[in-house]
């Protein structure tokens, strides 16, 4: 069956694939095809299960701005926080989202009250922070200051250290790979430093995506094949999840 919250998330993944064909000099690079950009579905559904719409969120890191998209277009109230300025290639003018961009002297502290956001989001972000002068366990420490009793930190993309897909990119000249990963027990001991509750984590994603978008565009932009594309990778993800690309968790304060 398909629900008021499936249509709107493929509208949204159609409208991303659209700004990334619309500024190619931009950094929209996984909406280059509709079957990259599937890979989203899944984030989606975790924040529609976990975080009921109309709450107070936090996109921790923005990075090309498509989940500060998917929040104010899903009925979020939003703010988007990177050390970076946001992003062209994404529009976004919206009373619902607020832009706050912080300093790269200082990458751990967050310039938000105590208890203002009812979730916040790490979408390819939480990996990065020791790349920066960081540290994963301050940085989920000033998260969880900023969550308000009861709210959630949901962490999506995150590098599987056993993936096959990283594997293999080691191997391959100028192929991108992650220089951190992470196991289920090197999570949950962040998690518990941090007093953080873990409620979900899964591994996902065993195909590659993003070398769809140099793909035709009549194969990567068919509906059929993106969802060929997912069945398939749902599927191979229950049968190889060890070797699955990234985690993804849930946490409650």
């Amino acid at each position: 069956m398909i629900t008021s919250n499936n249509k709107k998330e493929i509208s949204i993944l159609n409208k991303l694939v659209w700004f990334a064909t619309k500024y190619p000099e931009g950094t929209l690079l996984q909406f280059l095809s509709l079957v990259g950009a599937y890979q989203y579905r899944l984030l989606y559904r975790v924040f529609h299960k976990y975080v009921p719409t109309g709450v107070k969120v936090l996109d921790w890191g923005v990075g090309n701005g498509h989940f500060s998209f998917f929040l104010v277009k899903a009925g979020y109230k939003t703010f988007g926080y990177s050390l970076n300025m946001f992003p062209k290639g994404v529009e976004l003018a919206d009373e619902q989202y607020r832009f706050v961009q912080g300093s790269t002297g200082d990458p751990t502290n967050l310039p938000f009250k105590d208890c203002s956001f009812d979730a916040v989001a790490s979408i390819g972000v939480l990996e990065h922070v020791r790349e920066i002068g960081g540290d994963e366990e301050k940085s989920l420490n000033e998260i969880l200051r900023v969550l308000k009793p009861g709210g959630v930190f949901i962490c999506y993309h995150l590098p599987n250290r056993y993936s096959l897909v990283e594997m293999v990119s080691r191997f391959l000249p100028k192929k991108h790979h992650h220089r951190y990963r992470y196991t289920s027990s090197k999570i949950s001991k962040l998690l518990n430093n941090a007093q953080l509750n873990l409620i979900y984590i899964k591994r996902y994603g065993f195909l590659p995506r993003n070398f769809w978008g140099r793909v035709p565009t009549f194969l990567s932009n068919s509906k059929i094949m993106a969802l060929s594309w997912n069945t398939m990778d749902i599927f191979l993800s229950f049968l190889f999840s060890i070797l699955c690309q990234n985690y993804v968790f849930v946490v409650r304060k």
